[in-house]
């Protein structure tokens, strides 16, 4: 009942800290603050600490660090929302590093006992933490007969501590979409929930464990990056332990010239990787910044840190894959229509429309050098035709869109004239052959018509016990009171209908009817002598919102 005291006073806490870190009010946006928030500005910056040369994100991340754990990882998270906060601070939180102080050795040592029941059986040494993370922190062991392996414990009581401070987040969100309509297309409690979700996925290392076994399975396919190996029997709730991984990390240049390493081949790995693991199997590592990206010693790009992991289905590749498509090509009006159909741009506008506000989007990128092209820049257009066209945002989708901006980052920090675009037609283009090709297309036709033959197949026994069901209700009633519409013979007719229906048009494509041609007035004999029908008022009810109100659309 008094919880918002609570949330209250922990956000309280939160608004001081980062005034005195100057991102509540930022410097820079002196100018485009109203009066009111100018005067506020000013009071707020009596406890601000000076902070020369830093920009907004960078001191975003370090109030982030004071915070603690839990905003750390929101941090992460904004970072994947580049329209909400804009390109390079989205970019910037993206390095957030968590060098948060480690918990104690001791501490680390109880939870793997309890865990997996002991020690000294399965470890034959275990480190300090080499790594501390938001949520947990890394040791490095001794395995017999294995090796070095890198064990990942949680932080002691985490749990308790993100849910009271994910309730106060939630609370501040469900307020800002109260007062501000403008807030709601950028879906702040949602993108919360997202958070909180993600979150409790984090909490149990045994789902990371999976999505790294699940992504390795992945990557062995393609051939461009490598996933180490889980140890299965000695990972927990609380526990996970995999392969240790000796090697040069991407933060390290130095390492990288001295390990020999090709960099331009490495960030066309790294561009390619993402890409074909997103279009050909619709699940992506979502946190590819360079701390996770490791050159090895065999040669080999290994990534690591599977806590921020991407699905997006079939239809959301498809249109992926066709909206890149036409962007290689210049089919500005196909992307729109991609747009379209995948219900992202609200009815009230046309094609036309927003083939021309891509158009301004692409042009300019063609015909420059590969140096002269920023995905960050593109992207951050696209944002801006997403507002104009009041598109609203889907998470999946945005979680990809900034895995996009953060791949061509580390590329391009590697090689700085990598050429995205160069780098993903292969991949691109052999996605539309395989899908969208001649063999595609016969092929989903006999899939289709394979279900059309199973639906008929079962048809007879849906009938015959929908018509049983029937005369038992049938029965049950009083005969006076049976109705027409209450006789078995009228359901059985009427589910023989739907199905039929179903199976003659089961797997087309989703088209936009047309309306049939005009047909001529045929006079037959007599026709003359007979009186003019009189007018017939016909109103189509089109389900058209409320003024005031679009239909809801996402953005890719």
């Amino acid at each position: 009942m008094f919880s918002w005291i609570g949330h209250s006073w922990r956000l309280a806490r939160v608004a001081v800290t980062l005034a005195r870190y100057d991102v509540l009010l930022p410097s820079e946006y002196y100018e485009r603050f109203p009066v009111s928030l100018q005067a506020t500005h000013t009071v707020l910056s009596v406890i601000a600490k000076r902070r020369r040369g830093k920009s907004v994100g960078v001191r975003l991340a370090q109030a982030l660090e004071r915070l603690g754990p839990a905003y750390v990882k929101v941090g992460q998270f904004l970072a994947t929302r580049p329209d909400m906060i804009g390109v390079t601070v989205a970019q910037e939180l993206g390095r957030l590093k968590d060098r948060l102080p480690p918990f104690s050795r001791t501490v680390a040592l109880d939870t793997i006992n309890a865990e997996l029941g002991g020690t000294e059986e399965l470890f034959g040494q275990i480190s300090e933490a080499v790594a501390a993370a938001s949520i947990a922190q890394v040791h490095q062991a001794i395995v017999p007969r294995k090796g070095v392996v890198a064990i990942k414990v949680l932080r002691p009581r985490i749990e308790k501590k993100l849910a009271k401070e994910m309730a106060a987040l939630r609370f501040l969100a469900q307020a800002i979409e109260m007062f501000s309509t403008r807030s709601r297309r950028l879906e702040p409690v949602q993108f919360i929930d997202t958070v909180s979700s993600a979150m409790e996925r984090e909490l149990d290392l045994r789902l990371e464990a999976g999505a790294a076994a699940e992504f390795r399975e992945v990557a062995e396919k393609e051939g461009y990056l490598t996933v180490p190996e889980i140890d299965w029997s000695r990972s927990a709730k609380r526990v996970m332990t995999l392969d240790w991984i000796e090697g040069a990390p991407l933060t390290d240049s130095r390492a990288l010239d001295a390990a020999g390493a090709n960099r331009s081949e490495l960030a066309i790995a790294i561009t390619r990787g993402f890409l074909a693991a997103a279009l050909d199997h619709g699940f992506f590592h979502a946190d590819m910044h360079e701390g996770n990206l490791i050159y090895g010693r065999d040669g080999k790009l290994w990534i690591v840190d599977f806590g921020i992991m991407g699905r997006i289905g079939h239809k959301e590749r498809r249109y992926l894959a066709e909206i890149l498509y036409g962007f290689l090509r210049r089919d500005y009006r196909r992307v729109a229509e991609v747009h379209q159909e995948a219900g992202y741009v609200p009815e009230k506008f046309t094609v036309e429309e927003f083939a021309q506000a891509l158009r301004a989007i692409g042009e300019p990128i063609f015909g420059k050098t590969a140096d002269g092209i920023s995905m960050s820049r593109l992207l951050l257009q696209l944002f801006d035709v997403t507002h104009m066209f009041g598109m609203h945002l889907r998470p999946e989708l945005v979680l990809l869109q900034k895995t996009m901006v953060q791949v061509e980052g580390v590329a391009r920090g590697l090689d700085p004239r990598h050429d995205m675009w160069s780098a993903a037609r292969p991949i691109v283009e052999r996605w539309v052959e395989r899908e969208l090709g001649p063999e595609a297309v016969a092929k989903r036709a006999i899939d289709e018509a394979a279900q059309g033959f199973v639906a008929l197949r079962r048809l007879p026994h849906t009938l015959l016990a929908l018509e049983a069901a029937a005369r038992k209700v049938s029965a049950e009633a009083p005969r006076e009171e049976r109705k027409w519409f209450e006789m078995p013979v009228f359901w059985i007719g009427m589910l023989a209908g739907g199905v039929l229906a179903l199976v003659l048009t089961a797997g087309g494509p989703e088209r936009t009817p047309r309306q049939p041609p005009p047909t001529q007035a045929i006079e037959t004999p007599g026709q003359a002598e007979r009186p003019p029908a009189p007018p017939v008022d016909v109103q189509l009810d089109l389900q058209t919102p409320p003024a005031g109100e679009t239909k809801g659309a996402s953005a890719p």
